[in-house]
């Protein structure tokens, strides 16, 4: 049933722009969290994990598109791309800090990391698109 579903090669650039957009929006929420000195709230840990799911669908999608044919490049597109920032994320659930104030810095430290390669997956992957392949 999955193999009947055809997925366009703009889905890949509308899920990068939607791991983009819940990566900023995870940035600044835990940065500011951060920042603030204010613990690791609900609602804070609702915008990373909000970011994770996103960034599970760019691997899933990744997997689609090269079961399609589109080449080994949808492999570090959306496999490096999606997986890489979830094992920065790792880090934050590996090393739990009982105060809430530490989990937002550690949360902010992570989220900044998976920002910058989800920027950098973002700028090949629009490439990518845009070059037609």
């Amino acid at each position: 049933m999955i193999d009947a579903i055809f997925v366009s090669p703009m889905v890949h650039l509308t899920v990068g722009t939607l791991v983009l957009v819940s990566s900023l929006v995870a940035l600044v929420a835990t940065g500011r969290a951060a920042l603030t000195k204010r613990p690791f709230s609900a609602g804070v840990h609702g915008m990373f994990i909000l970011f994770q799911i996103m960034l599970m669908i760019q691997a899933l999608i990744g997997i689609k598109l090269l079961d399609q044919g589109l080449g080994p490049l949808q492999l570090y597109i959306h496999y490096l791309g999606g997986v890489a920032p979830l094992g920065f994320i790792l880090l934050f659930y590996w090393f739990p800090g009982s105060d809430s104030v530490v989990k937002s810095r550690r949360a902010a430290i992570t989220t900044t990391l998976s920002f910058f390669f989800v920027l950098l997956t973002f700028a090949v992957g629009s490439i990518y698109v845009a070059g037609g392949a």
